[in-house]
């Protein structure tokens, strides 16, 4: 019974590399994609040109639409999420504004953009909105344990929990504000005034 070769382990490798590394440029393309044009204009040929690669090579690693948009919006929340614990390696309950102009920068870049126009797209696409609102529900949980950690709360006494989702709707509030408009000198001051009641509601 022959063995692999090790020719044949070194040819392996290079080639799992570059199918990771084409994985990845889909789904960068993908959100960029579907930031910059929305749903309707963000097919498979247009992600993949974006990614430079060919368009069966787009469909071997997902081979539906669906597949690739989702798995988009994933990754990169997946990244944001990362970025967001990176920021305070030590926690950051000594600052609170800081954690809160976090919270509120991850709903105000490309993700947020784009996961919008997937959920608009879901509300119109049955067999989208299954996997984006179990997506959504996912990634919200992660988000509400991200904040609970930085503001080092404890959600078993009474309003915590409460006070955190709404510092978390009120950054997605913010997000959405900022789709149209820049709002940047006004989220500044919402950001203020949040934690400030932060520190007297949470202590």
């Amino acid at each position: 019974m022959g063995g692999v070769s090790t020719a044949d382990r070194a040819e392996r490798v290079p080639k799992q590399d570059r199918s990771r590394a084409t994985r990845q440029r889909l789904l960068e393309a993908a959100v960029s994609c579907l930031a910059e044009h929305g749903w309707a204009g963000s097919t498979v040929s247009v992600v993949a040109e974006r990614a430079g690669v060919s368009r069966g090579a787009a469909q071997h690693h997902f081979p539906t639409r669906e597949d690739l948009f989702t798995a988009a919006v994933e990754y990169v929340a997946e990244e944001r999420s990362t970025a967001l614990r990176a920021l305070f390696p030590d926690g950051a309950a000594g600052d609170r504004h800081a954690v809160v102009a976090a919270l509120v920068d991850l709903y105000t870049g490309p993700l947020f953009r784009a996961a919008l126009h997937l959920w608009v797209a879901a509300s119109n696409e049955e067999q989208l909105r299954p996997r984006v609102t179990e997506l959504e529900s996912r990634v919200g949980r992660e988000t509400h344990r991200i904040a609970v950690d930085l503001l080092a709360v404890d959600e078993a006494a009474p309003g915590v929990r409460e006070t955190v989702q709404g510092l978390l709707d009120m950054a997605r509030g913010l997000g959405l504000a900022n789709l149209l408009t820049d709002d940047a000198a006004r989220r500044e001051r919402v950001v203020a005034q949040w934690a400030g009641l932060l520190e007297e509601t949470l202590g």
